[in-house]
C-alpha cells in the first residue's frame, strides 16, 4: 500500500475545492487533492455543470490573492447591474421592475459570470502547475480513520494518506463528511432548476436579470458572445413536475414557453446547451467540524440558486480556513482552530441559508397575498435607499 503524508488533504475537486488546494499550497502548505470525477472537456459533455457562476466582490479577491483570477479572467463577464422584476399570472405580467447597480457601493461590478463547468476545467489545468499541490482526478475518497494527531484517509486507489487537515469539499453528498460523523438537516421545497445558456437577439448589456412568478426565479446571467450573438446562462426554478415537463418538451416548443417566461426581455431565444435538472433544497451539515476535519462549500451548506450566494459562501468557507491556517501554520488540524472555524462560518451560513429558504417560499407561492408581500418587499428595499445599499451590502458577503 502507497503511504502518502501532507498538511492538508482535500476530499474534493469542484470549483471550491480546487480553489482550498490552491490557497492552501500558496500559504506554503503540502496538499493532496483528490476527486473521482475529471473536469469536463466542453459545456456538452455528460456530466458537465451547466450553471453558471457570479463570482462576488470578496470571492474574486481571494482567486486574485492565490492566483487564479488570471486564468479565468478573460473568460468572465462583469456584472454591471442587478435587474429584479415581479410577475403574476400566465403568461406572465409585470408588475414592478427595479435595477441595482453597485456605484453606491464602490467602482467595481456586482461580480463576474464564469460557466461552472468552464471554471472547473481552468482552475485544474491552473492548479496542476503548483508544485506544493498534488491533484489527482480519478481517484476518490474510500475511508477516514480520526487520531488526535493526524487524519488516516485511504483512497479508491489503494493509497494511505496521513493529514493534519482532512477536508470535505466533496459536494451535498460528502462522504468524508459521512465517515466523520456528521449529518445534514434538509429543507425540500419540491422544486428543481433548470440550468442552460442561450443565445438572445436583445443584448444583456451586462445586466443580471432576475423575474419572479409562481414556482420560483428565471434567472439571465451575461455570458460572453456565442456564435456571433449575444448569450446568457439561464437558472429556471419551477415546482418539481412542471420541470420535468420543461426537460422534456422539444426545443422549438420549449423556447417558446421560454420567451413567454422572460416576458421577452431579451427578445427571442434559442437554446445553446444542453437542459441539466438540479433538485432545489437548502441543507446544512449539523457540524462544520470534526477530529482533524473541516467540512466546506456544498458539503457544508447547499443554497437555493437566489442571489449568487451557493458559490460565494463556499469561497467564504476556504478563506476563513486558510486564514486561520496562516495565522498559526503549527495548530492546523487542532481542536482550537477547527472550533474557531466552525464557530466562525456557522453564524454566516444559518444566517445566509434562513433568509434564502424565506425568501424562495415567499418567491415561489402562487398565492395572491404572498405575491402582494413579494411586490412590497421588493419596492421597500429598492425605494428605500438606506435599505437597498445595506441589503447589496449584506448579498456580497464578508469582506
Amino acid at each position: 500500500m502507497t503511504k502518502h503524508s501532507v498538511d492538508i488533504f482535500i476530499s474534493g475537486g469542484g470549483i471550491a475545492g480546487l480553489v482550498a488546494a490552491a490557497a492552501f499550497g500558496r500559504a506554503g502548505f503540502s496538499v493532496l487533492a483528490v476527486d473521482p470525477m475529471p473536469p469536463a472537456a466542453h459545456a456538452d459533455a455528460e456530466g458537465s455543470d451547466l450553471r453558471s457562476t457570479a463570482y462576488l466582490q470578496p470571492a474574486r479577491a481571494l482567486l486574485d490573492r492565490i492566483g487564479l483570477w488570471e486564468a479565468l479572467r478573460e473568460h468572465a463577464t462583469p456584472l454591471d447591474a442587478l435587474r429584479v422584476i415581479d410577475t403574476t399570472g400566465w403568461p406572465p405580467v409585470e408588475r414592478a421592475s427595479r435595477e441595482f447597480t453597485p456605484d453606491e457601493l464602490g467602482p467595481e461590478p456586482f461580480g463576474w459570470n464564469l460557466p461552472n463547468w468552464l471554471t472547473r476545467k481552468l482552475l485544474a489545468e491552473r492548479i496542476a502547475g503548483l508544485e506544493r499541490v498534488d491533484l489527482r482526478l480519478g481517484v476518490g475518497f474510500a475511508s477516514l480513520l480520526q487520531r488526535e494527531r493526524e487524519a488516516v484517509v485511504t483512497l479508491t486507489d489503494g493509497t494511505r494518506v496521513i493529514a493534519r487537515l482532512a477536508v470535505a469539499a466533496d459536494g451535498r453528498a460528502s462522504p468524508l463528511r459521512e465517515a466523520a460523523g456528521i449529518g445534514v438537516t434538509t429543507k425540500r421545497y419540491g422544486q428543481k432548476a433548470l440550468a442552460f445558456s442561450i443565445t438572445h437577439a436583445v443584448p444583456h448589456g451586462n445586466i443580471s436579470t432576475e423575474i419572479y412568478n409562481q414556482g420560483g426565479a428565471f434567472t439571465l446571467v451575461p455570458l460572453p458572445d456565442h456564435d456571433g450573438m449575444p448569450a446568457s446562462a439561464v437558472v429556471w426554478m419551477n415546482d418539481g413536475a412542471r420541470a420535468l415537463d420543461l426537460a422534456g418538451m422539444d426545443a422549438e416548443a420549449f423556447e417558446a414557453v421560454m420567451l413567454e417566461r422572460s416576458c421577452g426581455v431579451l427578445g427571442a431565444m434559442h437554446l445553446a446547451s444542453p437542459r441539466r435538472l438540479w433538485p432545489i433544497v437548502t441543507q446544512t451539515a449539523d457540524a462544520l467540524s470534526a477530529e482533524r476535519v473541516a467540512v466546506i462549500a456544498e458539503a457544508a451548506h447547499v443554497l437555493p440558486p437566489i442571489g449568487a450566494q451557493g458559490l460565494n459562501t463556499s469561497l467564504n468557507d476556504v478563506a476563513a480556513l486558510v486564514a486561520l491556517a496562516e495565522e498559526a501554520p503549527g495548530a492546523v488540524g487542532t481542536p482550537a482552530m477547527l472550533d474557531r472555524f466552525a464557530k466562525g462560518r456557522a453564524r454566516d451560513i444559518k444566517a445566509r441559508a434562513t433568509v434564502i429558504d424565506l425568501f424562495n417560499r415567499v418567491c415561489r407561492s402562487g398565492d395572491a397575498p404572498v405575491q402582494a408581500l413579494r411586490l412590497a418587499g421588493l419596492k421597500a428595499v429598492y425605494d428605500v435607499a438606506p435599505v437597498r445599499r445595506a441589503v447589496m451590502r449584506a448579498g456580497l458577503g464578508p469582506g
